[in-house]
């Protein structure tokens, strides 16, 4: 299992560089503070939201421009499985909202001297070990109903991605306008 785990220093750098900035940027933005993430929840405090959907319009546009300009690469598409997303988001959303971070806000909350984060990142580490002893049961049970397979929007429609990339690009700000009306209202 772990015979190529170390076998490529190269990989093992770049994704110490890629993890050191995005852990940079998170705490540049705030959200490795439990008073910003806990605000989103509370609705008071939309900085979460806002750069969730900066990334992913970000890596959306980033990811079908890279692949416009020739530079192919594979797409790990997940299985559409969703009862195991539903429950996946359930268990997420709730483990956020007890600790008042992600598992990556939680690291980077380690790193900008949060000493209870450490509990909650141990509780995700235990959390997926229980994941990785249920699975047999869990994909039998759960990951199986409501499974479409390794789908997107494009392939569903028959439409370019680049049309769901400018309605995500249009809502999102009409979103941030919204959430800034919002902001300065309450």
């Amino acid at each position: 299992m772990f015979e190529n785990f170390f076998s490529d220093p190269n990989t093992l750098f770049m994704g110490a560089v890629t993890g050191l900035a995005f852990g940079f940027l998170l705490q540049k933005g705030g959200v490795t503070r439990f008073n910003v993430i806990m605000g989103q929840f509370l609705f008071k405090d939309f900085t979460v939201l806002k750069i969730m959907l900066t990334a992913i319009v970000t890596g959306a546009i980033g990811i079908y421009g890279m692949r416009a300009l020739g530079l192919e690469f594979s797409l790990h598409i997940k299985n559409t499985a969703l009862l195991g997303n539903a429950t996946g988001g359930l268990i997420f959303g709730s483990g956020m909202a007890i600790l008042g971070y992600c598992p990556g806000t939680g690291i980077a909350a380690i790193g900008d001297g949060s000493r209870h984060a450490i509990f909650g990142v141990l509780g995700m580490l235990v959390g997926t070990a229980l994941y990785a002893e249920a699975y047999p049961w869990i994909k039998s049970y759960i990951l199986d109903v409501g499974n479409f397979g390794k789908v997107n929007f494009e392939m569903v429609t028959g439409l370019s991605s680049w049309w769901f990339i400018v309605v995500l690009l249009i809502s999102s700000g009409v979103g941030f306008s919204a959430l800034e009306r919002w902001e300065q209202r309450h």
